[in-house]
C-alpha cells in the first residue's frame, strides 16, 4: 500500500474537563451512538485507506477497546491493518515527535506517502482527492486548510498562498492573522520528506504546527501546498463547541453534517441493544434518540446515546445524554452534558435562571450556562442546579440547592 495513515489519539483534551476525565479526547462519545475518533477511521475507509496506525497515550483503555481489530471500518481484512502505538519508555512531547517515537514501525510499512490526522475531529473527507493533489502538485508536504471567520483565526496556524496554493507563509495562532486559511491539522508527506525533517530538526517537543510545517515551508527545494477543503469540519474541544456540534446534527432542512448519506457512511463499534421504545406519555420534537433508550417523557432538541430512560413527566431540553443515563420522574434537565451511567433523581431541576456566573474552578472552560456531570455522577431527588455546574461522580451535595458555577465532588 502507497499510503499509511498516522491518526494522532493521545490529546488529553484538558477543555473537556470531566468527560475526557478518564478517557482520550478521541474516545469521546458524540452523535449519539458514535465516538469522536469514527470520523476519522471511516474517513480513511471511505477513501480506501486500510493501512493505519493510531498513536494513543493519554488514558488508552477506552479507545482502545472501542477500535479492537476494526472489524466496524472494515479494517481486519487480509489487505488491511490497524495498529495501536502507545509509548514505550517516554511520552510524546509534540504531535510530530509521537511519529519520532513510532519511526521504526513507519518505516517498516514501507509507505510512499504518509497521511497524518487528528483523532479528534467531525467532518468527512476524501483523502483520496487530497492525496491526488498532492501527487499532481509534486508537493513534499500538503496542508488541509479551510477558511475560517477572521476573528476566529487567531486560534489555528494560519497559512498565506500563492495563486496556484503553493504555502508562502505559516504562523502558529498569530495575534494579528495575515490571513484566515486555516490548517486543520490533516497532512500528506512525501515519506522521505517526512524521515529527513524528523532527523535534521532538533527539539525535544517537535511540533508539526511549530517546527516541522515552517522549516519546509523556508526550503525552497520542498514544495508545501495547501488543499483547500470547504466541507463541514468542526474541533469539538470545548464544551460550548461538543454541544453545539451535536445539536447542529438536528437540522433536517439542512444537516451541516448528514449521518445518513449511503455514499459516506460512518462506521462505529455498536452495543447489541433492542430499539427505542416510546410510551404513551412520550413528547420526542427534533432529537436524535439511540437504540436502546426509553422515553415516557419529553425530550426536546436533544442527542440521546444507547440506554438512556427518561421517565414520565421528565423534560430534557437543549442536552447531550450520554450511554445508560437514567432521568427520573419529573425531573427537568436543560442545556446539559451529562456522561455515562448518570442518575438524575425524582423532580430535580438542572439547568435554570439566569445567573451565569462562570464554574468557580474551571471559569474559562464552564461560562455559557452549561452544567456537565461526570460519568457514575448522582443527582439526588429534589436537588436544584442552576449553570456553570460541575458535579464529579461519587459527589456529595451539601445541600439540595446549588449556587450557578459551584463544583462538587
Amino acid at each position: 500500500m502507497e499510503t499509511l495513515a498516522l491518526i494522532l489519539a493521545g490529546g488529553k483534551g484538558s477543555r473537556l474537563d470531566l468527560l475526557a476525565e478518564k478517557r482520550s479526547k478521541p474516545a469521546v462519545p458524540f452523535a449519539g451512538k458514535f465516538r469522536i475518533i469514527d470520523f476519522s477511521l471511516s474517513n480513511c475507509a471511505n477513501s480506501g485507506i486500510y493501512d493505519i496506525a493510531i498513536l494513543t497515550q493519554y488514558q488508552p483503555f477506552s479507545l482502545n477497546e472501542h477500535i479492537g481489530s476494526g472489524k466496524p471500518w472494515d479494517l481486519d481484512r487480509r489487505d488491511s491493518q490497524v495498529t495501536l502505538l502507545q509509548p514505550h519508555n517516554e511520552w510524546y512531547m509534540g504531535t510530530a515527535d509521537s511519529v519520532l517515537k513510532n519511526l521504526n514501525f513507519v518505516k517498516r510499512r514501507e509507505p510512499k506517502y504518509i497521511l497524518i490526522l487528528s483523532g479528534d475531529h467531525i467532518y468527512k473527507m476524501n483523502y483520496k482527492k487530497m492525496i491526488d493533489f498532492h501527487i499532481e502538485k509534486n508537493a513534499k508536504l500538503t496542508v488541509a486548510t479551510q477558511q475560517v471567520p477572521i476573528e476566529d483565526a487567531h486560534r489555528f496556524g494560519i497559512m498565506e498562498a500563492n495563486e496556484d496554493n503553493r504555502i508562502i507563509g505559516f504562523e502558529e495562532k498569530p495575534k494579528v492573522p495575515k490571513s484566515n486559511q486555516a490548517s486543520m491539522g490533516i497532512y500528506v508527506f512525501d515519506a522521505e520528506a517526512l524521515y529527513e525533517a524528523l532527523d535534521t530538526i532538533k527539539d525535544p517537543n517537535l511540533d508539526f504546527g511549530k517546527h516541522i510545517i515552517p522549516a519546509l515551508i523556508k526550503d525552497a527545494d520542498k514544495p508545501v501546498y495547501a488543499f483547500e477543503f470547504s466541507g463541514y469540519w468542526r474541533d469539538v474541544g470545548t464544551y460550548d463547541s461538543y454541544i453545539q456540534t451535536n445539536i447542529e446534527l438536528l437540522n433536517m432542512q439542512e444537516p451541516r453534517l448528514d449521518l445518513y448519506s449511503d455514499s459516506w457512511k460512518i462506521y462505529t463499534r455498536s452495543e447489541e441493544m433492542p430499539p427505542v421504545r416510546v410510551g404513551t406519555h412520550a413528547t420526542i420534537i427534533n432529537s436524535l434518540i439511540s437504540n436502546g433508550s426509553v422515553i415516557d417523557g419529553t425530550v426536546i432538541n436533544s442527542v440521546l446515546s444507547p440506554g438512556v430512560r427518561v421517565e414520565k413527566g421528565a423534560v430534557v431540553r437543549d442536552s447531550v445524554i450520554l450511554n445508560n443515563t437514567i432521568i427520573r420522574e419529573g425531573a427537568v434537565v436543560e442545556k446539559c452534558i451529562l456522561d455515562k451511567k448518570v442518575y438524575i433523581g425524582k423532580n430535580a431541576q438542572v439547568g435554570f435562571g439566569n445567573d451565569y456566573t462562570p464554574n468557580e474552578e474551571r471559569p474559562t472552560v464552564l461560562y455559557s450556562g452549561i452544567n456537565v456531570v461526570e460519568k457514575h455522577g448522582f443527582v439526588p431527588d429534589n436537588a436544584q442546579v442552576p449553570r456553570n455546574c460541575r458535579i464529579y461522580r461519587n459527589a456529595k451535595f451539601p445541600k439540595l440547592t446549588l449556587k450557578s458555577g459551584e463544583t462538587i465532588r
